[in-house]
C-alpha cells in the first residue's frame, strides 16, 4: 500500500521488483481501498482527505510499470 512506505521513492523500487501478477494484484487491492475511500469521505468519516490522491497516484505508478513491462521499456 502507498501508506505503509516513508517515501515514493520505496514505494517505485517495491513495485518495480514486483512481479506482473503481484502488480496487478496490488492494482486490485488498491482501487477496493480507494472505492471504500471515497464513500468514507463522502461521509465525513475520514481524518486525511490527500490519501485519494496517494492512492490515485499509486494506480498510475503500477499501469505504467505494467505498460513498460509490455512494451519491453527497461528503466
Amino acid at each position: 500500500m502507498p501508506d505503509t512506505v516513508d517515501t515514493n521513492r520505496q514505494f517505485v523500487d517495491q513495485l518495480r521488483r514486483a512481479g506482473d501478477e503481484e502488480l496487478r494484484d496490488r492494482k486490485r487491492h488498491i482501487i477496493e481501498s480507494l472505492f471504500n475511500l471515497r464513500f468514507r469521505l463522502a461521509s465525513g468519516q475520514i481524518e486525511d482527505p490527500k490519501r485519494v490522491r496517494k492512492y490515485r497516484k499509486a494506480i498510475a505508478r503500477i499501469n505504467t510499470i505494467l505498460r513498460e513491462r509490455e512494451l519491453g521499456i527497461n528503466q
